[in-house]
């Protein structure tokens, strides 16, 4: 999979903490959940935001935080590192899940903002590898972009914040692509403060699905939890 997070690394955060009813509902759900001491596995933990959650609602569970970007694997590590309680309790993984070496069992899974940048292919890949090692009724936790077919998508706010002197502001648009395929172009305009202004623009490729399909693959019951969050349950 390709790496379309480091260019925006710095920014990650202030997307989620615009766009956090996914955030949660993932939380209120996890409150419940009884891993039966296996492992929580987080795919696509990205800065950390889902691996916190998970980490302060499901006291003492091993959680499996998988990364692969390295820039926002560095803002990830980070927040583990300097908290004694995520030291001990959260591994780093660089790796895809398909290059890991899993344990037999796992207590939930979370797959926040990354299964659209799988094939079919790659997520029935992906399904293999998991499904065995779910108890039944352990829960994957999705959170996929409303759009279940490739389309032209207008312009439209994603984030809007300052830090310090700085005003970050940034918008999401779209254009049908190949096949399911959505190119998706987040551009962010940085002013303010003692430095000139800058525009980074970034390009990334989402494959359009919905719950529904999700349930084909799978064979598993879902539940919608918000506009853009769901569960499968084994």
């Amino acid at each position: 999979m390709s790496d379309y997070y480091s260019p925006v690394a710095e920014f990650y955060d202030l997307v989620a903490r615009a766009h956090g009813e996914g955030e949660l509902k993932l939380r209120e759900r996890l409150r419940a959940l009884d891993p039966a001491g296996a492992p929580i596995l987080d795919i696509g933990a990205g800065t950390g935001r889902t691996t916190l959650a998970v980490a302060e609602t499901v006291p003492d569970v091993e959680i499996l935080a998988v990364e692969p970007a390295p820039a926002m694997r560095a803002v990830l590590m980070h927040m583990v590192a300097r908290d004694p309680d995520l030291a001990r309790r959260v591994t780093v993984l660089a790796e895809p899940v398909e290059d890991l070496t899993l344990p037999e069992r796992l207590g939930a899974v979370i797959a926040y903002g990354v299964l659209g940048h799988l094939d079919l292919d790659a997520r029935q890949k992906l399904w293999r590898i998991l499904l065995p090692r779910l108890s039944r009724g352990a829960p994957i936790f999705v959170e996929l972009l409303p759009i279940e077919k490739p389309m032209r998508l207008p312009t439209l706010p994603l984030a809007n914040a300052t830090i310090g002197r700085r005003s970050y502001i940034a918008t999401l648009d779209g254009e049908p692509g190949e096949g399911d395929i959505i190119r998706l172009t987040s551009t962010w305009v940085v002013s303010g403060g003692p430095s000139s202004g800058q525009t980074i623009r970034n390009t990334s490729i989402w494959h359009t699905f919905g719950l529904d399909d999700l349930a084909q693959e799978t064979g598993l019951r879902t539940e919608r939890l918000s506009q853009q969050a769901g569960v499968l349950y084994a």
